[in-house]
């Protein structure tokens, strides 16, 4: 058959994802926007904002890039190449079962893992609310009076209450106990963090070995990581005779049965809600929990959500004490932590909704039910089952049958823990079943049925549990799925996130996460592989590691990459450490200073005090820039004693400065290393490296620059590249290469988000990644040149570019108008907007990054929105419109404000409906603007009583 003349075939690729599917604008709109900038091209446009001195040489190229479902079915090759065995192995990490409505309905629900960290708190109630709850259940499980919004992971956890029990402590000691039941990984953590600091590590036997006298604080694992369940009242009350500070790291689950850590005493709880719903993954992410007594609330490191009200009265959530952060101490903060683990603490406490105290009781019951019966069996054949009493651990000394037993175990599809060389290790969950045991019995030897053995227990009785927990009404509510999802939806609708509308936080990158790349995650051959299994039975993770970690050295320009920080504040650190192992191989113990310059990442400063380093601070020039004068000047000064300098690139500012490899060679001049902080990759991608312009090591947030989605706050990942020479120093694991250094629970920190970053990598190619930055740069340039006129943009290249994102300044309106950044903020989301950074790193501004996932028509609505705003404020320069009672001071508007009595002296159409808002499918605000003051003298920092929910519905 001939082809019709008026047939042609299209080059129209409709499964192109970088182009159709990742980037926002079309080619048509780019044109429209490349005109609004004043440049006849994107490429003239990338030209003239990165300079040609850093330029990459070479493209990005490994291969062509896939289509979703290419991608899809590359991720389902290599998931299969994990074996999926039951694994017994506990040390942390516990079998749990995900309630389908929570799987669904948060995490694989947009608008819980697209949201941002609730600084706005009148657009984040929702997930507030549920990170109260949080608090709350931590609370009631370890018997402590407030805890804080979830943190990195129980080893992490450890590390930081033992910083916090050095700072609180009234004891003079420089040496902190640990008890030799912690886990491993927790022992190979608090190592790393003390060794930086001149800290002493006593590990042995709390009942033969403590001192009080010897030690600022101590640890002990309850129940221990072998299975004992030790009382440690009287230990403690010895410790605190000396001043010492008492840490429990506790099993939330089995707090259910057993007394809490705060009727033994304990000042600080630690541990992982890991097994309250949320999959093992290969070692994370997991919410780990922190409680304290109420004297030391304000030394908590981490989120702490409280309860406020806002302008009419109403309660309202936000984080509290926020002084307590390192974006504000920077040097003086103890702690680096920035972030928590927000959408797995939000499945956490959902988990305890959904289960209620009886639900979680009777499960702690099967567990340790399950394993009495596998102890009896055990005992059947002759072994010897330690310890006497236990939750849902024991050990078995096999002597020279170890390897044996182990290797029937995985023939039956069971992975039990090597102990030493003569014992295994067993821990039961809530997923083990009848045929589990019997498997585990043959591997023994015997040939058992679980219904030959009574079900009792072997609990100590002084230690059961008596006190009350989850008694909240929110932990009562009915059962019924319909209520739950409700729930779910009621609270999920009080939110912002992504979903709804563009998020344009600068230095935050908040871009598309596509749901490609996301359904990888709940695949069982990925969420229940244990961090610790044989590596073969992990083949498919450690491919894809491998592959993601040579397209990131691709990227970056280094030598070597390390997956194990779990946190882009854990990445700095691990770099910090690596160049300090560094030095003290070349034997320059005596390199410790750190040049930070004053507009750096807050967590800089405060990650080179934790690295034992002394920071000394760089002045920056009137355009941002490093000022060179005073860089050179210290750099020779400390030319002695230098270990490093941590430098951001582009500049905090949004800006690439021209002289970073004249800043990376004087560092080297003088012995020292160059940390470059990878947080503004997206505007580096395929188009400079950081290996390649002077620097020796960077961390990467997957969380920014390769779209893993923040959560609502968190999980994050921070993996560091070096150059060659820091590769032998990177973080080692107990569990892999027995290496010192770890700086996170798993050997991969949170790898099972790995699988959003690689399939990013993989759908975009080399060719998409480029694009992306370009474009990502036409679109902060696009914003900056349409807000031209009504702000200024403080900070520009010599050819007046800016990179990914643009500093307005909005200081002029608070002499002019009275009109404060806050009220900025706060007027946008009336239009239906999260706001910018506010006051970071200038205060009194607004930073903002609109990324390359977002469309014209979104970024017009915004800068509409931010135009209409100069304009109300210009209505009251002119007189023509109240300074204290207009739009901008009571913003944001609720429905309440529209319903109500209106008294004021503008229109409740311009109230609720400004340029940017939708009219249809209008944001409403659920509170009016939070009262922080009242949140911070009246901390509150669990659910309300019952009293004031019955007191908000009338």
């Amino acid at each position: 058959m001939s082809m019709p003349k008026d047939f042609t075939f299209t080059d129209y690729k409709p499964y192109d994802f970088a182009n159709r599917r990742h980037i926002g604008p079309s080619p048509a709109e780019m044109d429209e926007m490349l005109k609004v900038v004043g440049y006849p091209s994107l490429d003239a446009l990338i030209d003239d904002t990165v300079p040609p001195s850093i330029r990459q040489k070479t493209p990005l190229a490994w291969g062509a890039p896939m289509t979703e479902r290419e991608a899809l079915d590359k991720m389902r090759e290599t998931a299969n190449r994990n074996q999926k065995l039951v694994s017994l192995i506990g040390q942390g990490y516990y079998g749990t079962i995900t309630p389908p409505v929570i799987q669904r309905n948060i995490l694989e629900n947009p608008a819980w893992y697209t949201a941002y960290t609730p600084y706005q708190p009148e657009i984040s109630q929702g997930r507030l609310e549920a990170l109260l709850n949080y608090q709350t259940m931590v609370c009631d499980l370890t018997g402590l009076d407030v805890a804080n919004a979830s943190l990195l992971d129980e080893a992490t956890a450890a590390a930081e209450a033992m910083a916090m029990a050095e700072r609180v402590s009234k004891s003079k000691a420089k040496a902190f106990f640990v008890d030799e039941n912690c886990h491993p990984q927790t022992i190979a953590l608090l190592k790393t963090r003390a060794e930086p600091l001149g800290w002493q590590i006593v590990i042995g036997n709390p009942f033969t070995d403590l001192d009080p006298v010897d030690v600022f604080g101590a640890i002990f694992q309850y129940p221990g990581t072998y299975g004992q369940v030790n009382d440690f009242t009287g230990l403690i009350a010895r410790l605190h005779q000396t001043g010492a500070i008492a840490t429990v790291a506790a099993d939330p689950l089995a707090l259910a049965l057993l007394k809490s850590p705060g009727e033994m005493g304990a000042d600080i709880a630690i541990g992982c809600t890991q097994r309250f719903g949320v999959p093992v993954g290969y070692g994370g992410p997991h919410a780990a929990y922190m409680a304290v007594k109420d004297a030391h609330k304000r030394s908590m490191p981490g989120r702490l959500v409280g309860v406020s009200v806002d302008a009419r009265g109403n309660r309202a959530y936000r984080l509290s004490l926020q002084t307590r952060e390192q974006h504000i101490r920077r040097e003086k903060a103890t702690s680096n932590i920035c972030t928590a683990q927000v959408l797995l603490a939000v499945m956490a406490s959902m988990y305890a909704v959904f289960h209620g105290p009886k639900g979680i009781k009777a499960i702690a019951q099967s567990v340790h039910q399950k394993t009495v019966r596998l102890a009896m069996g055990l005992e059947k054949l002759g072994y010897t089952v330690e310890p006497d009493v236990f939750f849902d651990t024991i050990t078995v000394d096999v002597g020279k049958l170890q390897g044996i037993i182990l290797k029937t175990a995985v023939a039956e599809e069971v992975n039990l823990r090597k102990i030493g060389e003569t014992k295994i290790g067993i821990s039961l969950d809530e997923r083990s079943r009848p045929v589990t045991l019997e498997a585990v019995w043959r591997a023994f030897g015997g040939d058992f049925k679980v219904e030959e053995f009574e079900p009792g227990y072997r609990l100590p009785q002084p230690l059961l549990r008596t006190s009350e927990y989850l008694t909240h009404p929110i932990f009562h509510m009915n059962r019924a799925e319909s209520e739950m999802t409700r729930y779910i939806r009621r609270l999920s609708d009080r939110d912002l996130a992504l979903d709804r509308a563009m998020i344009p936080l600068g230095s935050c990158t908040m871009k598309l996460n596509a749901t490609a790349e996301m359904l990888p995650i709940t695949w069982p051959e990925f969420a229940e592989i244990h961090p610790f299994v044989p590596k073969d039975q992990a083949a498919g993770y450690q491919h894809m590691i491998e592959d993601l970690s040579e397209k990131l050295c691709a990227v970056t320009g280094y030598d070597a990459i390390s997956m194990q920080p779990n946190s882009g504040a854990q990445g700095e650190y691990a770099g910090l450490l690596t160049i300090r192992a560094y030095h003290l191989a070349q034997g320059n113990d005596h390199r410790d200073v750190c040049l930070i310059p004053t507009s750096a990442h807050g967590t800089n400063p405060a990650s080179a005090q934790m690295a034992g380093m002394k920071v000394v601070v760089i002045k920056v020039s009137e355009n941002g820039d490093i000022d060179m004068d005073d860089f050179r000047a210290k750099a020779e000064q400390y030319a002695e004693n230098l270990s490093c300098c941590m430098i951001t690139y582009p500049s905090t500012h949004g800006v690439f400065e021209e002289n970073v490899r004249e800043v990376c060679e004087i560092v080297h001049k003088h012995g020292g290393q160059v940390y470059l902080d990878g947080a503004n990759m997206n505007a580096m991608v395929g188009l400079a490296r950081p290996g390649d312009i002077g620097s020796d090591v960077s961390h990467l947030n997957l969380h920014k620059t390769f779209c893993i989605p923040h959560g609502g706050g968190g999980p994050g990942m921070g993996p560091i590249g070096v150059k060659a020479h820091l590769a032998p120093y990177l973080p080692g694991h107990p569990e892999t290469d027995g290496n010192d250094g770890a700086v996170s629970a798993a050997p991969f920190g949170s790898a099972s988000i790995l699988p959003i970053s690689w399939s990013y990598c993989l759908m975009m190619g080399g060719e998409g990644l480029t694009q992306a930055t370009k474009v990502a740069i036409l679109n902060a340039n696009y914003i900056a040149a349409r807000l031209k006129g009504a702000y200024e943009v403080l900070y520009k290249s010599s050819k007046g570019r800016v990179a990914h994102e643009c500093i307005i300044d909005t200081r002029p309106l608070v002499e002019s108008a009275g009109v404060t950044v806050d009220d900025v903020a706060k007027r946008l989301i009336d239009c239906g907007f999260h706001a910018p950074t506010m006051s970071w790193p200038v205060a009194g501004t607004l930073m903002i990054e609109p990324t390359e996932s977002e469309t014209k028509a979104e970024i017009d609505r915004f800068c509409d929105a931010m135009l209409a705003i100069r304009e109300e404020a210009r209505a009251i320069e002119e007189g023509r419109m109240d300074k204290v009672n207009n739009p901008l001071k009571n913003a944001p508007h609720t429905v309440e404000d529209l319903v109500g009595d209106w008294d004021r002296p503008y229109s409740r159409e311009q109230a609720c409906y400004p340029p940017g808002a939708f009219r249809v499918d209008k944001y409403w605000s659920p509170v009016n603007r939070v009262d922080n003051v009242f949140g911070d003298r009246n901390l509150v920092c669990t659910c309300p009583p019952l009293e004031s929910y019955a007191e908000a519905a009338e």
